[in-house]
């Protein structure tokens, strides 16, 4: 308890942190309001041509990492928290289901079939009808891990290979059909709307 999962770096609380109003559930709501930046990290599904958020918060930091979603209230359609680095999660001091989606690393554009000319993906790239083009900074990753309907205080869940995890409302995984094989992209990762950083 309180530690990462599997050595990689997740949310947890330590001896005397409470999930609701003590200084775990202060935390939390610090971290989240301390999240910076000209706008949301969006994940779009590029093999399935669907959205799996437009609001992603950023946990980059140990500490965010390890404050996760504990404490906060469910999340909405569309939003989300991207764990970097994180290969495992657990679920204890958790209030609500969350499906988990891990990533691999980040594929090098030329490699996943995006224009070569720079890294940058475009509008067509994403997949999704409409879509604005990207930020600088997009990145396209291979889903190696789906958990969906992720219980509170139960369970551990973990992915080899994954080089972060999207955490995201309970029902993404099924309403997208995201598998592993997928290819994820996601748009505005260079330091937009990271969590727990001043």
């Amino acid at each position: 308890m309180g530690g990462p999962a599997g050595g990689a770096g997740v949310h947890g609380a330590g001896a005397g942190q409470a999930a609701d109003g003590g200084p775990a559930g202060q935390a939390v709501r610090g971290a989240a309001e301390d999240a910076t930046g000209p706008g949301p990290i969006r994940a779009w599904n590029r093999t399935r041509s669907a959205v799996l958020a437009d609001r992603l918060e950023m946990a980059g930091s140990f500490a965010a990492r390890f404050l996760g979603l504990m404490g906060r209230p469910p999340l909405p359609r569309g939003h989300g928290l991207w764990l970097t680095g994180a290969g495992s999660i657990h679920m204890l001091f958790m209030r609500f289901a969350i499906d988990a989606v891990f990533l691999g690393p980040a594929l090098p554009s030329a490699v996943a079939g995006a224009p070569a000319s720079g890294s940058a993906l475009s509008a067509a790239d994403l997949g999704a009808p409409g879509a604005s083009p990207p930020a600088a900074g997009s990145q396209l990753r291979l889903v190696v891990g789906v958990h969906a309907g992720l219980r509170p205080w139960v369970g551990l869940a973990f992915a080899r290979g994954a080089g972060g995890v999207l955490e995201l409302p309970a029902g993404t995984i099924a309403a997208t059909g995201t598998s592993v094989g997928d290819e994820v992209v996601l748009e505005g990762t260079a330091g937009e709307r990271r969590m727990g950083r001043r």
